[in-house]
């Protein structure tokens, strides 16, 4: 099985692409090690009405894999909200490469229970598919509670624990899939990168049915724009920019009445629709 599935049914979206931004401090203070990973400092909040969740910046990046995985998959926020509760639980949000007798990665997966080998497991992106076709083997998943939900994937010794996180994972994944709420980060300077390594990060997470366009390039900004997107997918877009900002060097996202910026000094991308700025010189 391949280790990243990109399936299809996701629209595009705009991206600004800025020159002079800030940048991530890489500086020892400011990341934690597990192995030889280097992780992003900062953290994220998702709201929605009076309900809060924060998380730090790399739960919130992981979160956003686990719940773009459900779109890929085209199953619905509740399915995110089941996959997000459920890492909580299993990991707290975190790609660790230890755990109980063989448990490995964001969801605890075995390999001794046929879910892939070690290496396979450590990668998110597989991890996260493994989740998913499991949940949709199980013919009644969406009637069921979150927590006897996941418990039916797991087979965990703690089969109620998932119950404790059920708010968290409906508020993320209610957010990431354009439902409703805002995640906002506190987070340092943004690091550099590329219109094509943050497209491959869009098309990892959204699946191939990205289509990007290049509608404006100047001394401050390449500006990309989208071939078309719905107006819930291009919310998810906007949410999704902030929650990986730590990793993608995203220093806005702004889409109609919501934006984020990371700092004062970053440059608000301006048009229609969804717009993210990454900082790339």
């Amino acid at each position: 099985m391949a280790k990243r599935r990109r399936g299809g049914g996701v629209a595009a979206l705009a991206v600004l692409v800025v020159a002079g931004g800030a940048a991530i401090v890489w500086g020892p203070g400011l990341w934690e090690r597990y192995g030889d990973r280097v992780l992003p400092s900062g953290q994220c909040t998702v709201t929605l009405g009076d309900r809060t969740d924060t998380k730090t910046a790399e739960q919130a990046n992981n979160i956003a894999i686990i719940v773009t995985g459900s779109l890929r998959h085209g199953m619905p926020a509740r399915a995110a909200s089941i996959a997000v509760a459920t890492a909580i639980q299993e990991s707290t949000l975190r790609n660790i490469d230890y755990g109980d007798r063989d448990s490995v990665g964001l969801f605890q997966q075995r390999p001794s229970q046929g879910w892939g080998s070690v290496e396979e497991i450590l990668d998110p992106y597989y991890s996260t598919d493994q989740f998913y076709e499991a949940l949709r083997d199980i013919s009644n998943w969406p009637e069921l509670d979150i927590t006897v939900a996941a418990q039916a994937v797991q087979r965990s010794a703690f089969p109620d624990a998932y119950a404790d996180h059920e708010e968290e994972g409906r508020l993320w994944a209610s957010a990431l899939t354009g439902h409703g709420g805002e995640v906002t980060c506190d987070l340092g300077d943004a690091s550099t990168t590329t219109a094509r390594a943050f497209t491959d990060r869009v098309a990892a997470d959204f699946g191939d049915a990205v289509s990007l366009q290049v509608a404006d390039i100047n001394a401050d900004a390449t500006v990309l724009t989208p071939a078309g997107a719905d107006a819930t997918l291009a919310q998810a877009v906007q949410q999704w920019a902030v929650a990986v900002a730590a990793v993608e060097g995203v220093t806005g996202a702004v889409r109609d009445d919501q934006a984020w910026l990371r700092d004062a000094d970053a440059v608000s991308p301006e048009g229609d629709g969804t717009l993210i700025a990454i900082r790339t010189d």
